[in-house]
């Protein structure tokens, strides 16, 4: 799985780049539209396993990291907006439509493989690092993004902390 997973990454960030060359802000407000959906996805499945009465020894530890990456996602949107990266229509239909198929495959894989389902997005937060350091190279003083950019590589130690524990 984690070839496929890198297969749909490598695909999904050639659609991407296509379709935000030279537009790096309103291609970051999308990326941290879409970067939540998985910490929604994997709350949304910990909470339906708890319900279930299937919680593990981990849920809560779990549960409690991936609220915090919720939030700091939501933080790193926030900067985006800040930065009109919402502007346009085309960019907020194109978000909207794509976390809410994200959110629900996140969910799914979840509950199948979580995993795997961390392995890509530990991929999808390397590639968003990757993306915030080009802009660096151009925009070196932007303490901001560079803020943003080591959120993004906690995020990947973090799951793959996160695969350790429930391996």
């Amino acid at each position: 799985m984690k070839g496929f997973n890198s297969l749909v990454l490598d695909f999904s960030v050639s659609i991407l780049d296509r379709i935000y060359e030279g537009r790096p802000i309103q291609r970051f407000w999308v990326l941290e539209v879409i970067a939540r959906a998985p910490y929604f996805a994997f709350l949304s499945v910990l909470h339906l396993q708890e319900s279930l009465g299937l919680k593990t020894p981990l849920s809560n530890k779990l549960m409690k990291a991936h609220f915090y990456q919720a939030i700091n996602e939501t933080e790193h949107l926030e900067e985006m907006e800040s930065r009109s990266g919402n502007r346009y229509w085309v960019d907020r239909f194109l978000a909207r439509h794509l976390v809410l198929f994200y959110y629900w495959v996140m969910v799914f894989y979840y509950l199948l493989s979580p995993s795997n389902a961390y392995d890509i997005n530990i991929k999808i937060e390397e590639h968003a690092y990757e993306t915030y350091a080009k802009y660096l190279t151009v925009n070196p003083n932007d303490q901001r993004i560079r803020g943003i950019a080591q959120d993004e590589i906690n995020h990947a130690n973090e799951l793959k902390e996160a695969i350790a524990l429930i391996s």
